[in-house]
């Protein structure tokens, strides 16, 4: 992860770790984890078999509080175990409830869910009390328990915490902002919630009373006085009760009352690159293996869920109404936006706390997880056989969209399948950004996104008005004084497909800002990179988007290929276009999860050149030369290589074969005789 992404704790950071937040916890662990402990010693049941579903779902902090008993400081490493061996199956997993898919409310606090998302941002790391002590008042008994994967250090009405105890543990964690993956398409969404069998009923409205106090690292001098007590007003106890305990505290407590009334009063901006996305965003606070996580990766966590509402109280207040004596109030209200930011309300930016991870290489719920599996390979190698008849359905499907037009076609398919799958210096190899020309209204564009949003799992519309080109914010930017990255329409995922519009474009002057945001897109498409601003630097993040440009004439921006489109059949309306498509589809002569398979296969599909059509392929580059050097520059060698790899790829060939070497010359030869005679018509 880039040292930017994790900048140093400020002194308003650190004292922001030093900090109560009481919230409540709904169940009473101690019991059940004396019995799970009980069991284990007695050797009558193995850890990974018990309990079941039922408990290891809805009451996961039972199972890590048992852990922790017995494992103690390697509990970590033993929770992950645990819950990795129950999620093994398939259809376990499918029982977790999904934050994509499930409403919040329908979610009860403290149970295991997962959550399919981008990581948009990371945070400073977090202290907390890793293992804390609680003593009965009435017998003294001394009791440790784990804090782990959780908010809230919990401990009953006749209990109470020793913050003293040279025992209590603290323990560091790394917190990601995470948002819904960008530009996920519907059809992709939905076939997630077919396959979910999670049945969701509203949260039980009674709990025990319980004490609470926040894990985060609390005031520097550790207080006695009595700690407040949710009232019985449901499963988050918004309630709780407060002691003042001197005239000093009440000025205090009302200038951390103004400070609460502005960030009520304060809309929360989730941050998501594309407007219009739905879905919660939810801060995931991870405990292991911190630096295989990066920026825009997308990952599904599972984990804990915690949503109590304290969670989102102003950090420095602790639980007699006042300010912790290491914060002075100007210091507070000085920090009121990284606050806001950093502490949104868990109703709208829940917290998860992460228990197993898995790195998505795509999010396409008609594919193994993993490609590299043993059952992605045999996937894979299964559908070698059935590529070439499935590319012939795609190959109809654009052909229709293109009004007949065979050739446009076959490049479009091209684009579609395409990839960066290495990196020569500043090369991206493998992109292959396609140029429409002779699109003539933004309506061709819609029906276009139309029908990618229906084959491919991440697609997105940018229309290039000036307005949008002047107001929008497409590279990300680091706000210090929230201390938060401000997202961009291009901080997206890998193979995202961004549908550039460029016949929205009207008369007009670029500003500024404008002007920044065509060099961002041209600089994407060049070389598959983003610049971030950091403010007193920028700071590069690779990217393997899918560009794909259409324009009335040629377009301003850059690309790896232009092709004009010249209709075979009469024009159409848009809507007449849209019609024929969905016939097609409806009856049957193209199956729709079959090409959405395929192009979600063939930019894995492994590819090689052998030494003999390596030196068939040297061999014409000489005689081309040759014959005529203004018809065979680097450029055009380099791209005939690309289209020949794209077209064996998509014909299910690992290896590029005389046939399809001749074939991709004939398609250049004609792709480049259109490019002139269109040229010489205008």
């Amino acid at each position: 992860m880039p040292s930017v992404c994790r900048s140093s704790l400020s002194s308003r950071a650190i004292f922001a770790l030093f900090k109560f937040v009481g919230a409540a916890e709904k169940y009473n662990r101690s019991a059940s984890s004396f019995a799970l402990f009980a069991l284990v010693l007695k050797g009558k049941e193995d850890i990974f078999t018990m309990p079941g579903v039922e408990d290891w779902l809805n009451r996961p902090l039972d199972i890590v509080q048992g852990l922790f008993d017995i494992n103690n400081k390697k509990c970590s490493e033993k929770v992950t175990e645990y819950f990795s061996k129950k999620l093994e199956d398939k259809d376990s997993l499918e029982w977790v409830p999904s934050l994509n898919h499930t409403s919040l409310h329908l979610l009860k606090p403290n149970t295991v869910v997962r959550f399919r998302c981008m990581i948009q941002d990371m945070y400073d790391p977090e202290f907390y009390l890793g293992a804390y002590e609680v003593v009965d008042k009435s017998s003294g008994q001394v009791t440790m328990k784990s804090g782990m994967f959780q908010d809230l250090a919990e401990c009953s009405q006749n209990q109470r915490l020793n913050l003293e105890s040279s025992k209590n543990v603290t323990l560091d964690r790394q917190t990601f902002y995470c948002v819904p993956v960008p530009a996920e398409t519907e059809w992709v969404k939905q076939a997630f919630t077919e396959h979910s069998c999670c049945q969701t009923s509203d949260p039980s409205t009674s709990q025990s009373s319980r004490v609470k106090r926040a894990l985060e690292v609390d005031d520097l001098t550790p207080s006695t006085s009595q700690l407040p007590v949710p009232s019985q007003t449901g499963d988050h106890g918004a309630d709780v009760s407060m002691e003042t305990t001197d005239g000093n505290q009440s000025e205090k407590r009302s200038r951390m009352s103004e400070v609460t009334s502005q960030r009520s009063t304060t809309s929360v901006d989730l941050n998501f690159p594309l407007s219009g996305e739905k879905g919660p965003a939810c801060m995931v606070k991870v405990y292991d293996n911190f630096e295989s996580f990066r920026l825009n990766d997308v990952i599904e966590f599972i984990g804990v869920l915690s949503v109590d509402p304290e969670l989102a109280n102003v950090p420095a207040c602790n639980h007699n109404g006042g300010t912790s004596s290491a914060i002075d109030g100007a210091d507070l209200m000085e920090g009121i936006e990284e606050q806001a930011a950093h502490s949104p309300p868990p109703s709208l930016v829940p917290r998860l706390h992460a228990i197993v991870s898995h790195k998505l290489q795509h999010i396409n719920p008609l594919l193994p997880v993993s490609l590299e599996s043993d059952e992605g390979k045999t996937f894979v190698q299964g559908m070698m056989g059935d590529l070439g008849s499935v590319r012939d359905q795609l190959r109809c499907l654009l052909q229709q969209l293109l009004l007949g037009d065979a050739l446009a076609a076959d490049y479009l398919l091209l684009n579609l399948v395409s990839s960066v799958y290495a990196r020569r210096d500043v090369i991206a190899l493998g992109k292959f950004t396609l140029n429409l020309i002779g699109c003539q209204e933004s309506g061709f564009s819609q029906t276009l996104q139309g029908l990618l949003s229906q084959l491919v799992t991440k697609s997105h519309l940018l229309p290039l008005s000036l307005e949008n080109m002047n107001s929008l914010r497409l590279t990300p930017k680091k706000d210090y004084t929230a201390n938060r990255l401000r997202s961009g329409v291009l901080q997206l995922s890998d193979r995202t497909h961004v549908l550039l519009d460029e016949t929205a474009l009207q008369p007009g002057q670029l500003d500024a800002n404008g002007v920044r945001n065509l060099a961002a897109i041209g600089n994407a498409i060049s070389w598959q990179k983003v610049d971030y601003d950091f403010e007193f630097h920028k700071t590069e993040f690779k990217t393997n988007l899918v560009f794909l440009v259409v324009s009335e004439g040629k377009s301003m921006l850059p690309s790896d290929s232009q092709i004009p489109i010249q209709p075979k059949v009469l024009p159409m309306s848009d809507a007449g276009i849209q019609t024929g498509i969905q016939r097609m589809i409806s009856s049957g002569s193209v199956n729709l999860n079959r090409i959405r398979t395929y192009l979600g296969v063939i930019p894995f599909i492994q590819y090689n050149l052998s030494e003999e059509m390596s030196k068939i392929v040297e061999q014409d580059f000489v005689d081309a030369r040759k014959a005529d050097p203004s018809q065979m520059t680097q450029e055009d060698f380099h791209s005939l290589l690309v289209v020949a790899r794209l077209l064996s790829v998509s014909i299910g060939q690992t290896s590029l074969t005389r046939e399809v070497w001749e074939r991709t010359k004939r398609m250049e030869q004609e792709r480049k005789l259109r490019l002139k005679n269109t040229a010489s018509t205008r």
